[in-house]
């Protein structure tokens, strides 16, 4: 009997195929369902996608396909016809919806492609950013250095410390093996080598400034990379080392370098350079980047601005102390200036009281003997010395007037006046001189001249009294002419322009004589104080030199110019001056007249004067002059005895205020005290020597009505005591 081997299956072949394919295709329907699940997540946590259409669409076809295969599983059985027609359906839509998704994707894929490019392109900025970021952390590293460098290099202003301190921290921030600086020599011939980085006392090495490399470097601002074997890098010993390292140049201006001397560095008038040189390690394989090329050059600039610096400030330390010794000794000057200002102000007082004191009598007793019978001889006599007297108080005058004008104590007395009675009475006084040498004297008023102006009348009277009185003095024939008139604003004189206004106008004065005349070349001289021409000096007349420098003085204190004109010698000669006047707009009515019409006429006959005088010899001379005219005079030597004596019966005191101090001062106050009501006070009158503002304003400050100015004539003790009764004022006194 056979046995059999043969074991049967438990499931037939075409039904375990069939088992396989329905396993299989419920897996393949789970895994479609389960993708669109997925997707569905996906998109919902995505925050920013595209296409989200064609995934739905691409979900649907999954989806399909795996109601595909899940229908299958009844379609290994028997089946019923709906089964069939479901199958069927999803088949038909299964194909629509992947035959769209095809064609869907051709459209979506060159899209994929260019999103793809785009990725790339910026992959590649990215790269470049990264570069660029990578630059600007190397420009930030650089700068921090060069900052560092800057604040080190800038930390001190001495030059030697600049200098060191530059090749220390080059040295240390780029790891250098040697750095050096070589400086031109006096001569600028060559380069000396005057500091390195490892020795400190470099031997003094100099190499010929006209070496190629050096001119290669020189010609550039750039660092330049040089070779380790030329002159200027030979600065490092070579055993042991197999291969050099880089080596870089970089010049380094020297900027205003004036007497800027360091290792006999020359005064360099144009411009010149130094020479860095920067060597890296032997024993490594460094290279010289951009970014530290960069870093040298701009180091070697701040070196080269803080050099200048230190350049500046060393002569702004020299001229500082050379300002400090000047502004001593300008100090110790001034201050000896103002001391023998001081000085020459204080003996001119003193000589100017006591001149003047002696100068009264003088004048005083010859007006009064000038009143008695004398005989032809005798006449002449006193008339000569009263002359002279004069002559000596004008020129006391003159030296005080220059004086304060040199020292600018001098100032305008500004007030209104008639300006046409003023040349009146400049001409009354100088008519009887020049009827002695008879010599006619013509005025001209112009017709738009103002009559009532304002301005200086003193100063201005005195001008024209000093060049009227020139004209008249220095001409032995001829005639003289005085014109006035309004400056036109055309009209120049010699290097001064006419600019009017409307409230104040110009004076032109010419005053021509058909004298002598003057060499042009020596009208110069005319304005010079105490000088006098050749052809002036010859004359017979004489004169204190101090007329004409003076009035020139005057002038331009009233903002005008005068000048002088002449065709030469026996041609005459023209003196022509321009002042600046204000244009008053008072009435006739408010000036007052200085004096009484005719006052040697006056009447003073019991009237009641006290004379306070310390100086015996002046208080008899004033009490002469006041009892000549009929007074009756109580003399005093005190202020004491002044106030136990005067009375309400005395209505006028002459009271002496001496030099310095304010005593005699006190004394006018106490008077006001003794009579409290004004009709009975006495009129008080300062009798001085001194003829400067400020003593007329502490005579008017302290209650005196008066001033009277040494030394005094019989006329002008006759005027003063007319205006005193007349006005109970003094307006002229000084």
């Amino acid at each position: 009997m056979e046995v059999c081997n043969c074991i049967e299956p438990q499931w037939p072949a075409d039904e375990l195929l069939m088992k396989y394919q329905y396993i299989s295709d419920f897996f393949i329907a789970i895994a479609y369902f389960s993708i669109p699940l997925e997707l569905i997540y996906f998109v919902k946590k995505s925050a920013v996608f595209p296409y989200r259409w064609v995934l739905v669409q691409f979900g649907a076809f999954i989806v399909l396909c795996g109601a595909t295969h899940l229908i299958n599983l009844w379609t290994f059985t028997t089946h019923s016809r709906t089964v069939a027609l479901v199958m069927t359906t999803a088949k038909v839509l299964t194909a629509v919806v992947s035959c769209a998704t095809a064609l869907m994707l051709v459209h979506i894929i060159p899209d994929l492609l260019s999103v793809k490019t785009r990725e790339l392109f910026l992959k590649n900025k990215a790269a470049e950013l990264d570069r660029e970021m990578g630059l600007i952390r190397t420009q930030e590293e650089t700068g921090r250095h060069v900052r560092m460098l800057t604040h080190e290099i800038r930390s001190t202003l001495d030059r030697h410390t600049i200098l060191k301190t530059t090749l220390v921290e080059l040295g240390r921030t780029l790891a250098l093996e040697e750095c050096a600086l070589w400086m031109p020599t006096r001569t600028g011939l060559e380069l000396q080598l005057s500091y390195t980085l490892r020795q400190q006392h470099p031997v003094e090495y100099t190499v010929p400034i006209q070496l190629p490399v050096i001119n290669q470097v020189f010609g550039t601002s750039r660092a330049v990379k040089i070779s380790p074997n030329s002159p200027v890098a030979r600065l490092r010993p070579v055993s042991g080392k197999y291969m050099l390292g880089e080596v870089v140049a970089v010049r380094v201006p020297l900027l205003h370098l004036s007497n800027f001397q360091i290792n006999d560095w020359p005064e360099l008038s144009t411009k010149r350079y130094a020479l860095m040189v920067l060597m890296l390690p032997s024993d490594s394989a460094r290279q010289w980047h951009v970014h530290e090329l960069e870093l040298v050059e701009v180091v070697a600039d701040q070196v080269a601005v803080a050099l200048s610096h230190a350049a500046i400030l060393e002569e702004s330390m020299r001229a500082r102390d050379l300002l400090m010794e000047q502004n001593v000794a300008l100090d110790l000057a001034r201050r000896e200036a103002e001391t023998a200002i001081r000085a020459r102000n204080d003996f001119l007082a003193v000589m100017n009281h006591e001149m003047r004191t002696p100068m009264h009598a003088i004048i005083a007793l010859s007006s009064l003997l000038q009143e008695t019978e004398l005989t032809p001889e005798q006449r002449l006599m006193v008339e000569t010395i009263l002359k002279s007297s004069n002559l000596l108080a004008t020129l006391m005058n003159d030296v005080l007037d220059l004086s304060r004008l040199e020292d600018g104590s001098l100032q305008l007395e500004l007030g209104t006046f008639n300006l046409h009675n003023l040349f009146r009475e400049v001409l009354n006084l100088i008519k009887p001189i020049a009827v002695v040498k008879k010599l006619p004297i013509t005025l001209n008023l112009a017709p738009d001249l103002p009559e009532f102006v304002v301005g200086d009348e003193k100063r201005l009277m005195q001008i024209i009294l000093n060049i009227v009185g020139n004209a008249v003095k220095f001409s032995k024939q001829g005639s003289i002419s005085v014109t006035a008139l309004v400056t036109k604003s055309d009209t120049r004189a010699p290097d001064f322009f006419v600019v009017p206004t409307g409230s104040h106008f110009y004076l032109r004065v010419k005053v021509k004589d058909l004298g002598a005349g003057i060499n042009p070349q020596d009208i110069p001289k005319l304005f010079t104080k105490f000088a006098q021409t050749q052809s002036l000096a010859t004359r017979s007349s004489g004169g204190s030199g101090l007329g004409l420098a003076i009035s020139k003085r005057f002038v331009n204190l009233m903002e005008g110019n005068i000048w002088i004109e002449s065709d030469g010698l026996g041609k005459g000669c023209t003196a022509i001056f321009d002042v600046k006047l204000g244009i008053s707009n008072e009435s006739k009515q408010s000036c007052i007249p200085k004096i009484p019409a005719n006052p040697r006429h006056a009447n003073f006959s019991g009237l009641k004067v006290l004379v306070m005088d310390e100086n015996g010899v002046s208080r008899m001379v004033t009490k002469g002059l006041l009892v000549h005219l009929g007074c009756e005079v109580t003399t005093v030597s005190s202020s004491e005895e002044c106030l136990r004596v005067v009375c309400h019966e005395h209505k006028v005191v002459f009271m002496d205020v001496c030099m310095p101090g304010v005593e005699n001062y006190q004394t006018a106050l106490r008077i006001h005290e003794k009579f409290t009501k004004r009709h009975q006070r006495p009129l008080l009158v300062a009798l001085t020597g001194n003829t400067d503002k400020s003593t007329k304003e502490k005579c008017m400050s302290f209650g005196l009505d008066g001033v009277l100015l040494k030394p005094v004539s019989l006329d002008n003790m006759r005027n003063v005591l007319s205006d005193l009764l007349e006005h109970r004022v003094l307006y002229e006194a000084m």
